[in-house]
């Protein structure tokens, strides 16, 4: 079950990461895969940063943050 959670909030937040990256993300489809992975990568950073755990906000928040982290990151390969 909790995966299917780490799922959910990877979907919302990586839909939540194109929403502000204003339309240059990767659709609908890619961005939920960009907040899969950028719950990876935001987690990651908030475990070293030593801003871990909270509640489902908070974790949707951090992942969106990752998901941003690695739009931003592709955007600037694709240049």
């Amino acid at each position: 079950m909790e995966f299917l959670y780490f799922l959910l909030i990877g979907a919302v937040s990586g839909w939540l990461a194109g929403q502000l990256w204003k339309g240059s993300g990767f659709g609908l489809i890619g961005n939920i895969i960009a907040g899969i992975l950028g719950g990876f990568v935001g987690g990651y950073l908030a475990g070293k940063l030593g801003i871990g755990g909270g509640g489902l906000l908070w974790q949707i928040l951090i992942a969106a943050c990752g998901a941003w982290l690695l739009l931003f990151i592709v955007s600037l390969i694709k240049k």
